[in-house]
């Protein structure tokens, strides 16, 4: 399946974001101990810029996004550096569609697999649910909640993404503001994806 968007996104003025190289692999962080109410509805905005590499060079592009979930359904909208909606993915119990300006909606069961054809870099969706909220599943099942930490530690998640929680809002409990992640793919190299969340409004 070929699809336009990848080639929109490398046509945008391509910015060398500040994403950080990709760190060792370090053991996963211990359980923290933290209670945290998780939102099923809840408006996420925020920055993202990414880092890969097409055909042996390295990319780097940066952008918005718009995140809108819900307990049935979860809408990520990627905008460009000028506010333009390049992207959308819409994520139900009955798969994921990801639509695009002027484009046929594109559906696979699988919104991850979908992304990453559609992008050529990986963009792990299903992962975000809980990550934007300071959550992940670690190797063997286990879903634990994560706390401010001085040593900015890595966590490993069950899907293979290697995670900082750099920056922490002063809430109660404290939420992710900035989140580093990277992993190494046969698609686009060494991946690094940095997640900056600007407003979070529980709905």
């Amino acid at each position: 399946m070929t699809f336009p968007y990848r080639a929109a996104l490398l046509a945008l003025p391509v910015f060398l974001a500040a994403c950080a190289g990709v760190p060792p692999a370090t053991p996963a962080l211990p359980e923290s101990g933290v209670t945290r109410a998780y939102q099923q509805s809840v408006d996420i905005n925020g920055r993202m810029s990414v880092r890969y590499q097409l055909n042996g060079r390295d990319e780097a592009l940066h952008g918005s996004f718009e995140w809108k979930q819900r307990p049935d359904n979860t809408q990520l909208t990627l905008l460009s550096p000028l506010g333009q909606t390049l992207a959308q993915i819409m994520v139900t119990p009955a798969g994921a569609t990801l639509t695009q300006a002027g484009q046929a909606p594109l559906s696979a069961a699988d919104a991850d697999a979908l992304a990453s054809q559609a992008l050529g870099w990986p963009l792990p969706v299903a992962g975000l649910r809980d990550w934007l909220q300071g959550m992940v599943t670690v190797p063997g099942g286990k879903r634990i909640a994560l706390a401010p930490r001085d040593d900015g530690g890595e966590i490993v998640s069950a899907d293979g993404w290697r995670l900082r929680f750099t920056t922490w809002e002063a809430s109660a409990p404290a939420r992710p503001r900035r989140i580093d992640l990277a992993r190494g793919t046969e698609q686009a190299g060494d991946v690094a994806l940095r997640l900056v969340i600007d407003s979070f409004q529980p709905r």
